[in-house]
């Protein structure tokens, strides 16, 4: 896809500067305890759906480490989408031949949230939580343009974007 015929960045949810302060506090704090945020992660994630257990063929101790390399960068770039949104529709490529589906963006979503509010403690505000889910559906919509490139994915799936989805995880 040329970029000529790629949407505004600005379809993509805004984060105010208050919301992005909150994302990068919250990331410095299960930040320092990386290793086990990438595993209770993983533990949500397939608790909400064991169905995607057979999609990761790596440990997930490298799969957590992974994942958190990935938040650690988007939580860096949250307030530069020019550097940010190519990188996570390059991700979303890659994940369509992982198997990845569209509803298993919805799925991450919730487990990334779980994991925050596990995690984190009272110290995960209702605040924090409505910046993050900005800051995942920013990620989740990124994404499945990317992986719209090589399949038919929509990304007005993502929770944020889709009232129907959004009202199903909460």
């Amino acid at each position: 896809m040329t970029d000529k015929f790629r949407p505004p960045l600005a379809l993509f949810p805004e984060l105010s500067a208050a919301q992005i302060t909150l994302v990068r506090e919250d990331f410095v704090m299960i930040e320092k305890r990386s290793a086990i945020s990438g595993l209770v992660f993983y533990r949500h994630l397939f608790t909400l759906d064991p169905s995607l257990k057979p999609l990761f063929h790596s440990g997930i101790e490298a799969q957590g480490r992974k994942l958190m390399e990935a938040l650690e960068f988007t939580v860096a770039t949250l307030d530069n989408p020019a550097e940010l949104v190519p990188i996570l529709e390059a991700l979303g490529r890659r994940h369509v031949t992982y198997g990845a589906r569209t509803e298993h963006y919805t799925t991450m979503t919730e487990a990334l949230v779980l994991t925050l509010r596990e995690s984190l403690g009272e110290g995960f505000s209702t605040a924090a939580e409505e910046a993050w889910r900005r800051a995942l559906a920013i990620v989740c919509q990124a994404m499945l343009r990317g992986a719209a490139e090589v399949e038919h994915l929509k990304p007005d799936t993502c929770p944020e974007s889709n009232p129907v989805a959004l009202a199903a995880i909460r």
